[in-house]
């Protein structure tokens, strides 16, 4: 916005966004099923939705996050998503599929969803610990601790709170 209160635009995506998911969650709507509609002519439901839930999105990639997020293609041997109410898990990976180093990482969408954000925080950790891929490094771990850290439960972050995060290490 500039002084005058003018409103410019620097970037228009004319497609559905990754985090697409959040938004079906806290309004309980389809966007995906309204997308196909518009493109088949058909009207949309016009309806402005209110967020009546709280939700949580964690991208589960193809990385070791003990070694700078580097890329951990090669074969997935054991995979289990988690489950229950107000989990969801947007994937297209199994036990025996391959990670290709040429691609985007990301493996799945770790979606909760809940009446409070302490909750779905609560609950994001409980999907996160049930979450289980084997065969190559991921992300979860850095999610798991993030669900963990007691200023990212409180809301006490900000833009450049991952920059001073810190990965406690397993212990060998």
């Amino acid at each position: 916005m500039d002084d005058d209160g003018s409103i410019y635009f620097i970037e228009v995506n004319p497609r559905i966004q990754v985090e697409h998911t959040v938004t079906e969650e806290v309004i309980d709507h389809d966007l995906i099923k309204e997308q196909i509609k518009i493109a088949a002519g058909e009207p949309i439901s016009g309806k402005n939705y209110i967020p009546q839930m709280h939700a949580i999105e964690c991208r589960i990639n193809a990385e070791d996050v003990y070694n700078d997020f580097r890329p951990s293609p090669g074969k997935i041997t054991s995979f289990h998503s988690s489950k229950g109410h107000g989990v969801r898990v947007d994937t297209h990976v199994y036990a025996g599929y391959s990670v290709p180093p040429y691609y985007d990482s990301m493996i799945a969408k770790l979606i909760c969803r809940a009446q409070t954000r302490e909750e779905c925080i609560t609950k994001m950790a409980r999907a996160l610990d049930e979450f289980i891929v084997e065969g190559i490094k991921t992300t979860v771990p850095f999610h798991q601790q993030l669900m963990r850290d007691e200023n990212f439960r409180s809301g006490n972050f900000h833009t450049g709170f991952l920059q001073t995060f810190e990965m406690e290490k397993p212990e060998k």
